[in-house]
């Protein structure tokens, strides 16, 4: 294809364009985590997004700034569905971690744990939680995140 914008040099196909001249393309590497490596707390990953310390990227220092949650029981639930999410991810390249493997299926155990008592107060998280018995009884008020619905 013909360059269309004569300020930018036609680089070829093993290089790109950078603002007045060309580069080498760029081939990342991406080292592996090593085994059992250090954690945020579940609320400190909800907030960070990464379970991982060293996946900690300085541009979300910003972000982090922006979301600081309260802690309630929803709020709770969906830092230990983020931590599951994250070992889930991690034991993809780890499955041999048995430290890191019991953290996730007794995290498993305390969101379930959770959802059901949070569920009893509240009503179902997901459309999926309904069961024919409730009929459609999804629009109840408040919701959890309405002023008064978490009290």
């Amino acid at each position: 294809m013909e360059n269309q914008n004569p300020s930018t040099p036609s680089c070829g196909a093993d290089k790109g364009s950078l603002p007045g001249s060309c580069a080498s393309l760029a081939f990342p590497y991406i080292p592996m985590q090593e085994p059992n490596p250090v954690r945020f707390s579940r609320m400190e990953a909800l907030q960070t997004g990464t379970l991982f310390p060293g996946l900690d990227l300085p541009f979300k220092a910003a972000m982090q700034a922006k979301t600081k949650m309260s802690n309630t029981a929803l709020v709770e639930l969906m830092a230990l569905d983020f931590a599951i999410d994250e070992l889930g991810l991690y034991l993809v390249t780890h499955a041999q971690d048995q430290e890191v493997l019991q953290l996730f299926w007794s995290y498993i155990k305390l969101s379930k744990e959770g959802r059901e008592k949070y569920q009893k107060m509240y009503g179902p998280l997901l459309q999926t939680d309904l069961t024919p018995e409730d009929g459609y009884a999804w629009l109840k008020d408040p919701w959890p995140w309405d002023e008064g619905g978490n009290e």
